[in-house]
């Protein structure tokens, strides 16, 4: 594994600051050509648009309008058809039955062929694919049967959740897969939208494709507006004076503005999201490699506290590891995380050598000196949230360096391993996507970033893996609860992202709205 597609793997869910390209177009079978439409602004330009190369967060929410999946999840989780009218699956083997009649952009159509194309294409490493071990398992190789319209899928390892992990597979047909730069501000759509103009940094269109019919569950795109426009707007107060006027009709607000649009009777729906979370460096030479120290750190925090500054007081306690929807619901968190206590985090540092001298813990005449990271581009009240943690670790006789990274670094800033604590929330939906960051090689071989080193967690894994699917949630969830425990990560506040509408109604899941469920509406 390259240390590209490590850095393009730690960045997945922050917007990529690419260089802007010029629009274009894959050809199209034919658009919809009706004047009515919805605004949705998008806090950051998503950068590259390129299905089998992007994570970025506001390129996986516009992607979803562009392009189909195998199988689709629900707004309360459930999975329902899509490309892929029945499935099954073993835990080292699935089986997909492409729908009839699906097409792409030009009128083409989206075969089995095609859909086993894009799996080994993203499973050969020399690709470089960071879908490889989140929509795609390790060690996964497809083959068609077009007689029976099948593609199966089959694995070295155990991969208990290859269906729900096709979800996240955008579907192109076998043709793009040969040059996916030209996808980064085109489309080679098989969902219902196709973009039309792309202005980076403003404003990029979708218009709607004709005999679009293999939404999920089969729905068809008969009552979805003709347009979208996904509109860069990246301060929140902005995108609230646009949604109040009318001017847009869809926005994520989760700050105080949030405020004026209650008061306006604005609706909105919301989706919960893993926002606090700590990452150790573990790795030779880190004071964190100490399990003493991770968890003295821990407890010196008032991590409640520091959880409701950094989301406004809109966040909840997290409770596992994963974010919604996902199939394992168990709570790993609550019992294993180290309780707020100064009196306990020095008597962990004090029984593993430490001492403290002149108001500072030493050991071996050194300092405890922690090299703390986050990003205030997941957010202002961030700030905020670090400077208290500073704050409380300085007070207890922590030397602190104390770095912002700015979104676009997170990745390479990981794999360079120059942090012992992270902010950094790693956004998967399925436990066994967790294992790649918490088990096995580190950078640049890698993406165990921390050099976690974790034996009831390996063990664990390997039995959970031969479970099919949610069998083995039980297995998963304490493999989960095994790492809180050694602090290997700190998972401590979830919170809610609120999609503001005006104008316009729908549901959300994932990274984001549904396009099958978006609706003009009164108001």
């Amino acid at each position: 594994m390259t240390r590209a597609r490590t850095t393009r793997l730690a960045a997945a869910a922050v917007a990529l600051g690419l260089t802007a390209t010029a629009a274009g177009c894959v050809g199209s079978a034919g658009v919809s050509t009706g004047a009515n439409e919805v605004v949705i602004a998008i806090s950051t330009d998503p950068g590259t648009l390129s299905p089998t190369v992007t994570l970025a967060g506001s390129a996986s929410f516009i992607n979803r309008f562009a392009y189909a999946t195998l199988v689709n999840v629900t707004a309360d989780g459930s999975l329902v058809s899509g490309v892929a009218t029945k499935w099954s699956s073993t835990p080292t083997s699935a089986q997909f039955t492409i729908r009839p009649g699906v097409t792409c952009q030009d009128g083409s159509a989206l075969t089995a062929a095609d859909v086993a194309a894009e799996y080994n294409y993203i499973a050969n490493p020399k690709n470089q694919s960071p879908m490889l071990g989140l929509a795609v398992p390790p060690s996964a190789s497809a083959k068609a049967d077009l007689t029976t319209g099948t593609v199966t899928v089959t694995t070295g390892q155990p991969a208990p959740f290859t269906v729900q992990m096709s979800r996240m597979l955008p579907l192109v047909c076998q043709k793009s897969l040969a040059n996916p730069a030209a996808l980064a501000r085109a489309t080679d759509a098989t969902g219902p939208y196709e973009l039309t103009s792309a202005v980076p940094g403003a404003s990029y269109t979708y218009v709607k494709r004709s005999g679009y019919a293999w939404g999920p569950g089969g729905t068809n795109d008969a009552a979805m507006p003709d347009k979208v426009v996904f509109k860069v707007v990246t301060n929140e107060s902005t995108a609230a004076n646009l949604l109040l006027s009318g001017q847009i009709n869809a926005a994520i607000v989760n700050g105080p503005d949030r405020l004026r649009l209650e008061a306006a009777k604005l609706k909105h729906v919301s989706a919960s999201n893993m926002f606090g979370e700590f990452l150790f460096n573990e790795g030779a030479g880190h004071a964190t490699a100490d399990e003493a120290v991770r968890r003295a750190l821990l407890s010196a925090l008032d991590l409640q506290q520091i959880g409701s500054v950094a989301t406004g007081g809109t966040g909840t306690p997290a409770t596992n590891l994963e974010t919604g929807p996902t199939p394992c619901t168990g709570n790993s968190v609550a019992g294993n995380l180290p309780a707020q206590s100064l009196t306990q985090a020095a008597a962990e540092l004090t029984a593993a050598g430490w001492a403290k001298t002149g108001g500072v813990w030493t050991k071996d005449g050194l300092p405890l000196t922690v090299n703390w990271h986050y990003s205030s581009a997941q957010g202002p009240k961030l700030n905020a949230a670090a400077e208290l943690i500073v704050q409380q670790w300085t007070a207890f006789g922590v030397k602190v360096t104390s770095v912002d990274t700015d979104g676009p670094s997170i990745g390479s800033t990981l794999v360079g391993g120059s942090w012992d604590v992270f902010w950094a929330p790693v956004g998967v939906n399925l436990p066994n996507q967790l294992t790649q960051f918490f088990d096995g090689p580190r950078p640049p071989q890698g993406n165990n970033f921390g050099d976690v080193q974790n034996p009831a967690y390996h063990q664990l894994v390997a039995q959970a893996m031969k479970q099919p699917g949610t069998a083995g949630c039980p297995l998963w969830d304490q493999a989960d609860a095994s790492l809180v425990k050694r602090a290997d990560v700190a998972p401590f506040v979830d919170s809610p992202v609120r999609y503001y509408q005006k104008g316009a109604t729908f549901q959300v899941a994932d990274v984001g709205i549904l396009p099958d469920t978006l609706r003009l509406s009164e108001g």
